[in-house]
């Protein structure tokens, strides 16, 4: 039987936190696919579920206070993870999935050379004695750019500078070989050479193992380095997924349109002010019935803060929810680097609408 080429399945993915104030929903109905051997990358505000969905599929969600809720799967080449058993989860984590986290002083133990916390993962996931999983670690030291391995080897996270315990984090990462990686913000306290270095280091092993990567970011910059497919996350829910092309050049979402016209351009004008997305996300305590960056949009119609958008499907796998994009909606600028172009109705966006066609009023401003 031929491989599938999707390797990882999320299909309507809730995650809630309670707390003393109440029930926190952080991830509302996530879904998206990982193809094999390509990288996604998932982008949006701070708070908005990114590194919770991250948190999901390693099976880092604890109770009592995280839940994820009944109905939400994560399938791993067809089988739901969300099912394993506690020596399952075992087996996954480090050899089947791996995790690059945002801040590797807290994740790698300030107690134990970080040569031994390479060894752990190959002693573990694939049964080496001592000699060969040293010489492995020292040997992966060096494959992420970490100069003289051997004495490194032998030394602690704190005598690491920033970079280099981020490239002790991808070593342990990739240690093992895992079919599917996920980096929570790798490069996000690193300044921009460094940034580079990370990511090309990823890109690399990436190639060379065929790894499935899940890139979780706030940096657009990042995203187009290293990601084919991008989901745009906001306020716990996707709102456009599509290629790297499709959400750069022809993105169709007004959350899209300010993240990318908040990034800060060359061609800025001396004392230019930087463009920023006014208000705030919604509080998820108290989710919106309605599209939750309502408030905060200038095309903000009436049935926008009534309803959820359906998603239009634009072709190619690209898809959003707005409903700007239903037939009765009036038709705006789409920012454009290159051309200003329209949102037209879409035609397959009377289809997509959800049960109960808007009103002219409710799509009134």
């Amino acid at each position: 039987m031929a491989e599938s080429p999707t390797i990882l399945k999320v299909r309507d993915l809730r995650v809630s936190y309670h707390t003393y104030a109440g029930e926190v929903k952080a991830v509302r109905g996530v879904s998206f696919d990982v193809e094999r051997g390509r990288a996604i990358a998932i982008v949006g505000e701070s708070g908005c579920g990114k590194s919770v969905t991250a948190k999901a599929i390693m099976g880092l969600i604890k109770g009592p206070q995280g839940e994820i809720k009944q109905g939400s799967e994560i399938l791993y080449n067809g089988e739901n993870i969300l099912d394993y058993t506690s020596k399952q989860w075992q087996a996954y984590r480090g050899d089947d999935c791996a995790i690059i986290f945002q801040d590797a002083l807290a994740a790698l133990n300030p107690t134990m050379r970080v040569g031994k916390q390479i060894m752990e993962n190959l002693i573990a996931h694939r049964h080496m004695s001592k000699d060969e999983a040293k010489a492995e670690a020292i040997e992966m030291l060096r494959r992420v750019g970490i100069p003289e391995p051997e004495k490194r080897f032998k030394q602690y996270p704190h005598q690491f500078s920033g970079g280099m315990r981020q490239r002790v984090m991808i070593a342990i990462a990739f240690a093992c070989d895992p079919d599917l990686l996920i980096c929570d913000e790798p490069t996000t306290a690193l300044d921009v050479t460094i940034q580079s270095q990370i990511l090309d280091i990823i890109k690399d092993l990436q190639r060379e193992h065929d790894t499935s990567v899940i890139m979780i970011t706030h940096d657009l910059g990042v995203v187009a380095n290293i990601a084919q497919t991008i989901a745009v996350m906001y306020s716990g829910v996707i709102v456009e997924r599509g290629t790297s092309e499709d959400i750069f050049y022809r993105a169709r979402h007004p959350y899209t349109w300010a993240l990318i016209e908040s990034v800060p351009r060359l061609d800025l004008k001396n004392k230019q002010e930087l463009a920023s997305i006014p208000g705030m996300p919604p509080d998820l305590l108290n989710p919106p019935a309605g599209c939750p960056f309502s408030t905060r949009c200038k095309y903000c119609m009436a049935i926008c803060k009534e309803k959820m958008p359906a998603f239009t499907d634009f072709g190619n796998g690209h898809t959003a929810a707005c409903w700007l994009h239903h037939p009765m909606a009036p038709k705006v600028d789409m920012p454009d680097h290159d051309s200003p172009t329209t949102v037209a109705p879409a035609a397959e966006a009377a289809s997509a609408a959800t049960d109960g066609a808007p009103t002219e009023k409710e799509v009134s401003r």
